[in-house]
């Protein structure tokens, strides 16, 4: 069952497991659930206290694993359910959370539930998903409106046995669900939710979770590009996904106590964002802003568009975040890498040889003092980066980075000079970047696995990894070790303390103070983000208060910011 204590959630500090790339038990170059399962104790040291495991689900993983067939088994090269049952109790006797992908936007074409629905018009299942006759142009069959899926291409795909089109917002291979239905929600409840509540686990984080609700008139996307046969529009925030969410918070989720909720909610103003996360409205806990990791690009706009954002750029997005539970009801979450995203270090600092720990470690620090809940991505806590330059496109496995290079060499084929700057794209932001397997060791494969692994390991293993890192004081890990504590000691004010910032307009430094809610406690973070010199400057308010240095990435703090350096005060 899951706990009943209130707000649990707010204090813990999760991380995300990509099940393909972290650790192979059996030699096969999958990462797998027992190897999951051998890792719990370096997890449990690093200070985490709940897993988010992405999708171990049956699946063709034409998406890795965001394509689900059956909601209610293993993919098989992970293992098997006992394993899975196994995982669950491990990390439960560790006094760890866990948390799986709910991924019900869309499913599997191969799904029991598509296969049923696209036989006929008349079949049980047959308005399970969203059908819609052709649109006859001239006598020609095409899509029923002119929406493109986020990946490129047609969000229709016809089905002759129909004689119909099928909404798939992403791939064909994922059909979008009829959420207007209520016998299939009813399904997808008892099938993605209900199952595995029943088994233990303590949550959920929710896979595009503010595009189930469509507009049933689809209508098309005016045209701004002209000449383009399909075009992207904003499939977010429909008009019934929060009745939706009421709906499985009063008839699924409290049959089970206090059940985490995450929602992924991309591109979603700040005002609508309190809806989703309100405490009174019981919808959803917390959600996932992007307004962090889509700076300078995202996976839905062309790779080759990719500029490095300004540090303003960056304290915008972050104080949008940390104004969720500023004098609301509502709550944050802080997190700087996920599986669909570049590395942080290289998009938010430097990878630069020289100064790449160093940097890591100013990051930890931001991350580990803004008010929310942590969630910190595998492979992060040791400074793994995105993937080199000298990597080619045959390098990359990622389905929208695969989709998007085809796109772009067919309607440029002789533009040399834009497929550099695509191929940078995708090594500065594409998905493949987090995908990369996680450095164990410096032996072979970084110690991942001792078979083939399935996607080329990051050049940089021998020097980037775990075992160098553990036992080294210095290390980037050992920091990450050290802020999480101090995020725990602290939790008043790094947790759940109010946000400031205090100079808003330097390009060059990130100043801002941290309270805790009853006043007593406060803290200042100073961050250099250049590699030179910066001034260090207290902000109104602090100049005379004692400071007492919690933690820093230099021996010696002095008059000025070295590149890169940051310091964490505590005063009165």
């Amino acid at each position: 069952m899951a706990p009943t204590s209130p707000e649990w959630w707010k204090d813990i500090v999760v991380y995300q497991i990509w099940p393909a790339s972290y650790k192979d038990s059996n030699g096969d170059g999958l990462g797998d659930l027992q190897g999951i399962i051998g890792t719990l104790d370096y997890l449990k040291d690093l200070g985490v206290t709940c897993i988010w495991l992405s999708p171990m689900y049956a699946s063709p993983q034409y998406d890795m694993g965001y394509d689900i067939s059956n909601y209610e088994d293993i993919y098989p090269p992970y293992g098997t359910m006992a394993d899975m049952d196994e995982l669950i109790r491990q990390v439960h006797a560790r006094g760890m959370k866990m948390v799986l992908d709910l991924v019900i936007n869309h499913c599997s074409s191969e799904h029991a539930w598509f296969q049923e629905s696209k036989k006929d018009k008349t079949n049980p299942k047959a308005d399970w998903f969203h059908w819609r006759p052709p649109r006859m142009i001239d006598g020609k069959r095409h899509p029923p409106n002119n929406w493109r899926a986020i990946f490129g291409g047609s969000a229709w795909d016809y089905v002759p046995e129909r004689d119909e089109y099928y909404l798939h917002l992403f791939e064909p291979e994922q059909p979008d669900l009829n959420w207007e239905n209520p016998v299939s929600r009813q399904a997808v409840y008892d099938s993605a939710i209900r199952f595995w509540l029943k088994k233990g686990i303590d949550g959920f984080r929710v896979d595009v979770a503010n595009m189930y609700s469509k507009n049933l008139d689809f209508p098309d996307v005016p045209a701004e590009d002209i000449g383009a046969e399909f075009l992207l529009g904003d499939y977010n925030n429909g008009p019934r996904i929060h009745e939706y969410y009421r709906e499985i918070r009063r008839d699924v989720l409290n049959e089970f106590g206090e059940v985490l909720m995450i929602g992924e909610c991309a591109f979603t103003p700040f005002d609508e964002v309190l809806k989703y996360v309100s405490a009174e409205r019981k919808e959803m806990d917390m959600i996932f802003d992007f307004d962090i990791v889509t700076l300078g690009g995202n996976m839905v706009k062309p790779r080759h568009e990719m500029f490095r954002q300004s540090l303003q750029d960056f304290k915008s997005a972050i104080l949008k975040v940390q104004q969720f539970s500023a004098g609301t009801d509502a709550w944050a979450t802080v997190f700087g890498e996920n599986h669909d995203n570049g590395r942080s270090i290289p998009r938010f600092a430097t990878d630069d040889p020289e100064y790449r720990v160093k940097a890591g470690k100013l990051l930890a620090m931001l991350f580990g003092t803004l008010t929310g809940t942590l969630f910190i991505y595998q492979g992060q806590e040791i400074g793994m980066t995105n993937i080199p330059q000298d990597w080619t496109i045959d390098d990359l496995k990622d389905i929208s980075a695969l989709k998007y290079w085809r796109e772009i060499i067919a309607k440029y084929p002789d533009d040399k000079e834009l497929h550099q700057r695509g191929l940078r794209g995708l090594q500065l932001g594409g998905r493949d970047n987090a995908r990369t397997p996680v450095q164990w060791n410096s032996e072979a494969n970084a110690g991942f696995t001792t078979g083939t692994p399935w996607m080329r390991v990051h050049d940089n293993y021998k020097e980037v990894n775990v075992e160098a890192q553990l036992d080294d004081p210095e290390s980037l890990l050992s920091f990450w070790k050290q802020v999480v504590k101090l995020r725990k000691s602290h939790s008043e004010l790094f947790v759940h303390g109010d946000f400031e910032i205090h100079d808003f307009d330097d390009e060059n430094v990130f100043t801002y103070t941290k309270k805790a809610r009853d006043g007593k406690n406060k803290a200042l973070v100073v961050l250099n983000f250049t590699e030179n010199d910066q001034s260090f400057r207290l902000p109104e308010g602090v100049e005379n208060s004692k400071l007492e240095l919690l933690v820093s990435n230099v021996d010696e703090p002095k008059d000025k910011l070295s590149a890169w350096e940051g310091r964490v005060y505590v005063f009165e």
